[in-house]
């Protein structure tokens, strides 16, 4: 079980300090800003999106924590060439593998592939903001609902 959180600790670490799809999209029509008050954190996430509804594209930028930035980084090659209502879906994966105790029963995770490296975040409730920050703003983003930013509280 150990070598299980070193590893997942190396993708944290990995996609924190290099972070994959870390670039603004100038074009993109599908973009929204998010911001964690409790600790500061921000993101922008930007969507390319085709005419069926299939993400082609998924990029971010901000700053904040190792977590907030690896989930972000984890999150954008998670979505590229899904569906938007795929991504939703993989989402409401991620939050429940974040958010709820499985009391020793095995959830199927299969899905989530190296997303499940941030599960370890439901033993710190604070941090489960850090990890779906730039989730929920993904999702105003491919609803065009980036009027104003989304935030965790």
């Amino acid at each position: 079980m150990s070598e299980l959180r070193d590893l997942y600790q190396e993708i944290i670490l990995d996609h924190g300090k290099s972070p994959r799809n870390f670039r603004k999209v100038e074009a993109s029509r599908h973009q929204a800003k998010g911001y964690n008050p409790l600790c500061g954190d921000s993101v922008q996430v930007f969507l390319e999106i085709d005419g069926a509804g299939r993400i082609q594209d998924a990029a971010f930028q901000g700053r904040g924590c190792a977590i907030s930035i690896a989930s972000a980084s984890l999150m954008t090659d998670a979505i590229k060439g899904k569906t938007v209502d795929e991504a939703k879906a993989l989402f409401d994966q991620f939050r429940h593998l974040v958010t709820e105790d499985d009391h020793g029963h095995a959830h199927d995770h299969d899905d989530l592939g190296s997303l499940v490296a941030l599960g370890g975040v439901r033993q710190y409730p604070s941090r489960v903001k850090c990890a779906t920050l730039a989730w929920h703003t993904m999702v105003s983003a491919a609803a065009g609902e980036a009027k104003s930013p989304v935030t965790t509280e």
